[in-house]
């Protein structure tokens, strides 16, 4: 948590978070622009310190790398503190991509967070459908895990919250599966979304980082993804973590 409250309390640091909540997924240089009166070092060297923080992520696109907001530390601060004082008033930062990239057809949403496990037992927590009843709003996981296999997630009474399919699998490292809502029929008309899962050692910890691929700008999916993928990464955190159950609304 240190290494969060540091990141932010530069304003120019916090300026950049802003111009992300504004328009996710840009370059280095379009970041710097923002901070006329910087050199690009020294925006780059504000933007290492956000992805140290895990308030952002990077990913490059063709030869471009471009930067995507992450809530997920924020929220984590939420569920450790906030939450026990004032629920009402800050519930609000659980959804804090919930009004990026309007500009764009169609947006990637991405979460990371670091995790103190093994990723085989990540991958457990993903994969095993009584670990997933305890973070992923109560649903059951249910798969063969092969390439090409069905994926369905249910609720206690048997409905099915949503399914998919798996398109790539390489455990424990590597999953792309597509999600297709059905708890809502608004949401099950938007279709499935493509989403990678990625589990990376590092220094004692797993480093897991989620891709929300091909949401519509704007739309209800990407709206109930931006709070629903924070609140799924943060639980299965706590999950794997410290062994406690979160429970919320199973509404996805």
């Amino acid at each position: 948590m240190a290494d969060v409250f540091r990141a932010l309390a530069d304003p120019s640091r916090r300026l950049l978070l802003d111009r992300l909540f504004e328009r996710d997924g840009q370059t280095l240089g379009e970041l710097s622009a923002q901070l006329p009166s910087m050199t690009r070092f020294g925006a780059m060297r504000h933007l290492d310190v956000l992805e140290a923080a895990g308030l952002i992520s990077t990913r490059r696109v063709g030869r471009e790398k471009r930067h995507y907001l992450d809530p997920v530390p924020i929220r984590l601060v939420h569920d450790r503190w906030i939450s026990k004082y004032a629920e009402p008033v800050v519930g609000a930062m659980t959804a804090l991509k919930q009004h990026l990239e309007r500009t764009m057809d169609r947006i990637d949403h991405v979460y990371s967070v670091y995790i103190r496990a093994t990723p085989e037992r990540v991958w457990t927590a993903l994969t095993d459908g009584t670990e997933t009843e305890r973070y992923y709003y109560g649903t059951r996981v249910a798969s063969t895990w092969l390439p090409g296999a069905a994926i369905s997630y249910t609720y206690p009474d048997g409905s099915i919250a949503a399914d998919g399919e798996v398109l790539e699998v390489e455990p424990p490292q590597r999953l792309v599966m597509t999600f297709h809502a059905r708890w809502d029929p608004e949401l099950e008309a938007e279709g499935p979304v493509r989403q990678t899962w990625e589990l990376v050692e590092h220094q004692g910890a797993t480093k897991l980082t989620v891709t929300s691929s091909g949401l519509r700008a704007g739309s209800r999916m990407a709206e109930d993804f931006s709070g629903g993928m924070v609140w799924i990464v943060s639980g299965l955190k706590s999950t794997v973590e410290t062994g406690d159950v979160l429970t919320a609304a199973a509404d996805g």
